[in-house]
């Protein structure tokens, strides 16, 4: 089982790759962006996002990012400014400005304005600081770097290696906890906590997994309603501020669900995507083996079928009103309506 599932985490690496992207040539307007309006999603709907103003936006890895006011889906591509019809991030500012982080040969950021795109050039830089009004991007899968925007700037930083681990890695995941520190998960070198201050690092073996070359990364990071961390492994770190402590590890590691379907298996004992609930439930997505629910006590599986068949999944994502929606890599989106994930359909 396994060896099955490591096999369908390495075809997932091969599709997060950037390798094969190929930039669209055509330059940014300035005037006024018309996007068409369609009636459906695309296939490949991997991130989900819901703006201040209740807009959802889709970001597909094939035909760009479509708009939902409620009313009216808005598809917009290359063909209307996008440097790139892949999309792996979206985040909004303070201002309302929508960025979108996308994958050509190198990582693009593009600025929607609510009339135009604008593909922003990033400042090199070794300053580190934490703001809390930051937003924190991942410099698609290439490289060791993410950007930090200010409200005013993108700036593109290396995040520091594991003292003791000299090894290149990539970014798969950020995170911002409840006190405000941001976390960087990573392939496969760890997890990092950055308080803005000091960088520290956890590299135990679930979270680097060298003996088969990082397996699926860290590509998850949440806290459950006890304050404790889960990295997309069957265990969880219960984590201190370092400098109240006497021991150089600022993290106890717990075992804790096993695996997630309970028997203690191996099989399922790495997701993809991780969100808690209003209710605190911790939900994992798994490749191909659906969605499962843990309740701090017991475990619960959704099945996510296209006629009767399993689909392949990607995220996980809450909206403003505590909504679940799923991101997928060949079914478009789904969303939980209470008892069970059914496909979005405007």
């Amino acid at each position: 089982m396994k060896l099955k599932i490591l096999l369908l985490l390495s075809i997932l690496s091969l599709l997060t790759s950037c390798n094969g992207q190929t930039p669209d040539k055509k330059n940014n307007s300035n005037q006024f962006i018309n996007g068409d309006t369609v009636k459906e999603l695309g296939s490949s709907i991997m991130v989900v996002y819901q703006d201040k103003k209740n807009v959802y936006w889709f970001g597909s890895w094939e035909t760009g990012i479509y708009r939902f006011d409620g009313k009216a889906l808005i598809n917009y591509s290359t063909k209307h400014g996008l440097p790139n019809n892949r999309i792996d991030e979206i985040k909004e500012d303070k201002l309302g400005n929508i960025y979108f982080v996308s994958c050509s040969p190198q990582s693009t950021i593009v600025k929607f304005n609510g009339q135009s795109f604008t593909t922003i050039k990033a400042t090199q830089s070794n300053e580190w600081k934490l703001q809390p009004d930051d937003l924190w991007f991942r410099n698609a899968y290439q490289t060791e770097k993410v950007y930090r925007f200010d409200g005013n700037t993108f700036y593109e930083l290396t995040l520091p290696k594991p003292p003791s681990l000299p090894n290149s890695f990539e970014i798969y995941s950020i995170y911002q906890d409840q006190k405000g520190n941001i976390w960087f998960g990573t392939n496969p070198v760890g997890v990092c906590r950055y308080n803005g201050k000091s960088f520290e690092w956890i590299t135990e073996e679930d979270v680097t997994e060298f003996r088969n070359e990082g397996a699926n990364g860290v590509r998850s990071i949440t806290e459950d309603k006890n304050g404790d961390f889960w990295f997309n492994t069957e265990n969880r770190y219960s984590v201190y501020d370092s400098i109240t402590l006497k021991s150089n590890e600022f993290y106890t590691r717990h075992e804790s669900i096993g695996s997630l379907d309970g028997k203690n298996t191996s099989g399922l004992n790495e997701y993809l995507s991780t969100v808690r609930d209003n209710e605190n439930n911790l939900w994992f997505v798994t490749y191909r083996s659906g969605v499962w629910k843990y309740d701090g006590t017991k475990i619960t599986h959704y099945a996510v079928q296209d006629n009767s068949q399993d689909i392949t999944l990607f995220s996980i994502y809450k909206d403003n009103n505590g909504d679940l929606w799923l991101g997928t890599h060949e079914n478009g989106a789904y969303k939980f309506n209470g008892q069970t994930f059914e496909k979005f359909k405007p």
